[in-house]
């Protein structure tokens, strides 16, 4: 029993012993209560502290929550929590713990608790003597106490962190591995016995050789049925491989782990408050390969070189669709050709997409970052389509000389995936059969008497059994689906399309995503101009070599100051005017020779009087711009004189021309008609029209 002074016991009057008091017992982690029972035994039994003082033993609480809890913050102490709640209801008369670590390792949860004791005279007691927080001097004692509590721990986590960096710094400290890598019995790092498990990580880092995306490893992983191995550091059965199902998290982190490089990395990752989520003490971030604390390459085996690990890591960086950072993100579904590898001519930024149109398929590809960032201007804005075509068709002219090797490796590449498949099938067909044959020694193991347990074990090599007959059946499936070996036809088959490469890109099986995966591993980037030419898009193509190539695409403009060549249409219009073709006849002869309206589209005489009128080229009618005369100078009857002379509409005459009854003639078409009519052909039509009249007046 531990003696209490009589200056104590001035301190304590009835108002206080009318109230509760509360024990606060804790310790920092699991390992301390399982290992320091002592300590834990000692603050158990400062209930009785608290009796001598005054307490009945019923008015006594624990408060033990937070055994196994470090004391640094409150977040997951809801033993602390609860005691606050209590001494800020007025409850508590006296809060007794063995010291001050134990209440708070940091100032703020401390303060906080002197500040509500001193506002509801509570007072605080530990191992030695009892503390009034609202006198001045104990409020000084425990204010230090809490400092130098807080201070305690920041030197013990100071050493340590350096002694553990220190040996890290030797590769010494040891880490947890991946399911990849296991430790052998000197304690070394080698590649993990498990063929499977070996080939299964294989498999991935070549398919992400090929795919260049972490999501499309996924998609080919669960297509397959094939399941990644992981290394859980928590769970029933920690540090033991155990087989999931692939998704884009676990292929990722795989990738991104620097011990399948065969390097040995301390500090991927570190303490941020402000990154911490509810539920938790902190928060951890990721930390640039540059600032890595310790990394020391090739300090055991792996299964991809250190460079490839560069490689991977800078794709997958790549892959993020943040065009604002430079990265080109991977290859989407949508039908733009250039997504992720357009450049802007004039700022050198990456350009964004986005489609307009009355239903949204057609691509822009559009530098908005000074418009999105300072409120400023677009810079440009290019039409996705027509650069499109002209970048295809440079992509398959660059292709042509290699297509039947092209042809060769396509064929290739098919067989030797479907036998990496074949090995994953096997390994996995393997594994079940082991597992059924486990739990069968383990039947035949035990008494049969022991029924208890001989039914357990018989119920689990029925399922193993049943797993090896599902495994077996989808191992069927799959072979019957695709085929091990490439028949004689398939493989001419295959030789013939790989030949014809413009027929595989615009076949309908073809993607989008699929084309735009061919042309990167081709063509690095596309520069794109419109107003460097007037009415044109420059393109500059980077190849993967890095050979570059300029060419020039006409432009759709909004109008004809912006045409391309307005000269020489211009010329070209007047020619044609002047050799007496009307404006149909010329839209159809600019068409032949390959002209383009202003807006991309065929010329139409409407655009060529437009442009005629503009340019004041005058226009080759025998009348100029004036109204048809009733006859024409040489004595021949326009349209509009015929119609007097027999009292008819010009509908009407032009049925007469369409059947004969009158006979006329056009320079050309388009021309007004010159129609040639006696007196005897007029007295003959108004007699006709006289007869047509009193025929329908009689039949009314």
């Amino acid at each position: 029993m531990l003696n209490v002074s009589n200056a104590a016991e001035e301190r304590l009057t009835t108002a206080h012993r009318a109230k509760l008091a509360y024990i606060y017992v804790r310790q920092s982690s699991v390992n301390q209560v399982r290992q320091h029972q002592e300590s834990t035994e000692l603050q158990y039994r400062l209930v009785d502290r608290a009796i001598g003082l005054g307490w009945p033993c019923e008015r006594v609480q624990v408060i033990d929550e937070d055994l196994g809890k470090s004391g640094a913050g409150s977040v997951e102490r809801h033993g602390f929590q609860k005691l606050i709640a209590e001494i800020g209801l007025g409850h508590a008369g006296l809060v007794v713990s063995l010291d001050a670590s134990r209440l708070a390792r940091n100032n703020r949860d401390w303060h906080q608790l002197l500040e509500l004791c001193s506002v509801f005279g509570v007072l605080i007691a530990d191992g030695e003597r009892l503390y009034d927080p609202r006198g001045y001097h104990d409020r000084l004692l425990l204010g230090l106490s809490g400092i130098m509590s807080e201070a305690e721990l920041h030197q013990i986590r100071m050493r340590l962190h350096q002694g553990e960096r220190q040996k890290a710094a030797r590769g010494e400290l040891r880490l947890p591995l991946p399911a990849g890598l296991a430790h052998d019995r000197a304690g070394a790092i080698i590649l993990n016995p498990d063929e499977e498990v070996q080939a299964r990580l294989q498999l991935v880092f070549a398919k992400f050789r090929e795919l260049q995306s972490a999501r499309g490893v996924m998609r080919f992983l669960r297509t397959n049925g094939l399941p990644v191995p992981v290394r859980p550091v928590l769970g029933p059965s920690p540090h033991d491989v155990v087989w999931r199902e692939a998704d884009s998290t676990r292929v990722r982190n795989i990738l991104q782990n620097p011990a399948y490089a065969g390097a040995y990395v301390y500090g991927r990752r570190q303490k941020d408050p402000s990154r911490c989520r509810p539920g938790s003490v902190r928060g951890t971030v990721k930390v640039a390969i540059a600032d890595w604390a310790v990394c020391l390459q090739a300090a055991h085996p792996g299964y991809i070189c250190w460079e490839e690990f560069m490689v991977n890591q800078r794709r997958l960086a790549d892959n993020v669709n943040r065009y604002e950072a430079g990265h080109g993100g991977v290859p989407r579904k949508g039908s733009a050709l250039l997504q992720g590898i357009a450049i802007c001519g004039r700022c050198g930024r990456r350009m964004n997409l986005h489609y307009s149109g009355p239903n949204g398929d057609y691509p822009v590809y559009c530098c908005r970052v000074d418009r999105d960032q300072r409120g400023s201007a677009v810079c440009q804005e290019v039409r996705a389509l027509p650069v499109d075509t002209l970048v295809e068709h440079a992509l398959l002219d660059a292709l042509a000389p290699d297509q039947i090797a092209i042809a060769l490796a396509a064929v290739g590449q098919l067989e030797e995936e479907s036998r990496h498949l074949e090995r994953q099938w096997t390994l996995r067909r393997e594994r079940a059969r082991y597992e059924a044959e486990r739990a069968r020694r383990q039947y035949d193991a035990v008494e049969p008497e022991n029924r208890l347990v001989a039914r357990s074990l018989e119920r689990a090599w029925e399922e193993k059994l049943r797993a090896v007959e599902a495994v077996e059946q989808e191992h069927a499936r799959w072979r019957s689906e695709e085929p091990l070996i490439i028949g004689a036809a398939e493989r001419a088959g295959l030789q013939a399309l790989g030949e014809n490469l413009p027929r595989i890109w615009h076949a309908a099986t073809t993607s989008a995503a699929d084309r735009k995966r061919i042309l990167r591993f081709v063509v690095r980037e596309v520069v794109l101009d419109q107003r460097r030419l007037q009415g044109q898009v420059w393109l500059k193509i980077v190849w993967q070599t890095g050979a570059t190539s300029e060419h020039r695409l006409q432009r759709s403009v909004r109008a004809y100051r912006d045409y391309i060549d307005l000269e020489r249409l211009r010329q070209r219009i007047t020619d044609l005017n002047a050799a007496g073709k009307m404006d149909k006849e010329i839209a159809t002869m600019l068409n032949r020779e390959g002209f383009v309206a202003a807006r991309g589209c065929a010329f139409k005489g409407e655009n060529v009087w437009l442009l005629r009128t503009r340019w004041g080229i005058p226009t080759v009618k025998i009348n100029g711009v004036s109204t048809n005369p009733l006859r024409w100078p040489d004595g021949s009857f326009s349209i509009q004189g015929v119609a007097a002379e027999l009292r008819i509409t010009p509908p009407t005459v032009f049925d007469y021309l369409a059947r004969g009854l009158l006979v006329g003639h056009q320079l050309t078409k388009g021309q007004p008609w010159q129609i040639d009519l006696s007196d005897e052909q007029i007295n003959r039509l108004r007699a006709r029209v006289r007869y047509t009249r009193r025929s329908k007046k009689e039949a009314s």
